[in-house]
């Protein structure tokens, strides 16, 4: 089976995250000074196949771990469906 995951990788709340203070701190200066604390990441998706969704689960957690994400500075999140 082919499935599609959709993954969002974040910095931890904790850290610091200058891309999105630089943002945060320039929206005044378009008139959305009302938005506050932005936070910036990456969202990734990719296609796998395996033979059952509990295969396929098992695979993306896999890659995040070992590769999409930094777990010492980064958080992530997926969804998973088939293609």
């Amino acid at each position: 089976m082919k499935f599609k995951a959709e993954i969002d990788i974040m910095p931890l709340g904790t850290l610091l995250d200058p891309q999105g203070k630089a943002v945060s701190n320039n929206m005044a200066n378009i008139g959305l000074g009302e938005i506050a604390n932005v936070r910036i990441g990456k969202h990734i998706t990719l296609e796998l196949d395996a033979e059952n969704q509990e295969i396929a689960d098992g695979k993306v957690d896999e890659a995040c771990r070992k590769l999409l994400a930094n777990e010492i500075m980064e958080s992530y999140s997926y969804r998973l469906s088939e293609a």
